[in-house]
């Protein structure tokens, strides 16, 4: 069977990015996707090919609704940067219109053996937004924006850890107060170049 003409694959989408994001990938069973969905396996097979390919199709979706981190680029200072990003997570993931956590957390968890393909692609993603992060601290320390014994890589790792530590914290039914408390106790040390003319944070 073919998929339905009216199969709108973009509504599809974002359907089984909240499944996957309440559920976990491993947890989402296929027979919970086309219930999601509203169509037969063979419909699902055709309009995205596999479990798998649907899930990382959500998870790019995902990503643009955690679109904080790229928004938080364009901050003046390392410290406005490190605000946005975690302001940003505590605001995302402290919403109660989303399902609670993180997909990209959500979805690494429990994998069996047959999903290490997952598990890896989400590893991935994780190294690639932590280096996203280290690059922006590396400049900031060349602009002299970081004291000269700042590391951008501890402060990205830390920064990481925090962030996921927050979605983790929301999975577990944490408020978004509480979630913006954790942000602001995060940048209290915040380490900040004292000789430096430094732009108003945001």
């Amino acid at each position: 069977m073919g998929r339905p003409r009216e199969f709108d694959t973009e509504k599809a989408i974002a359907r089984a990015m909240r499944l996957f994001w309440s559920q976990g990938y491993e947890g989402t069973s296929l027979t919970d996707l086309t219930e999601e969905l509203g169509i037969t396996r063979p419909s699902l097979y055709a309009a995205f090919g596999s479990k798998e390919a649907l899930f990382l199709k959500a998870l790019d979706l995902y990503e643009t609704r955690a679109g904080y981190r790229e928004a938080a680029l364009a901050a003046p200072t390392a410290y406005a940067y490190a605000q946005a990003l975690l302001e940003g997570a505590a605001d995302l993931h402290g919403d109660k219109n989303n399902p609670p956590g993180c997909l990209g957390v959500q979805g690494a968890l429990a994998c069996a053996p047959q999903s290490n393909s997952i598990r890896e692609e989400l590893a991935r993603r994780r190294r690639v937004g932590e280096a996203t992060i280290r690059d922006r601290l590396k400049r900031a320390k060349i602009e002299g924006d970081l004291p000269a014994g700042a590391d951008p890589a501890d402060l990205a790792r830390y920064l990481s850890i925090v962030i996921y530590g927050i979605t983790v914290q929301a999975a577990g039914g944490a408020t978004r107060k509480e979630l913006q408390s954790v942000a602001k106790l995060a940048l209290q040390n915040w380490p900040r170049a004292s000789n430096l003319k430094r732009k108003r944070d945001a």
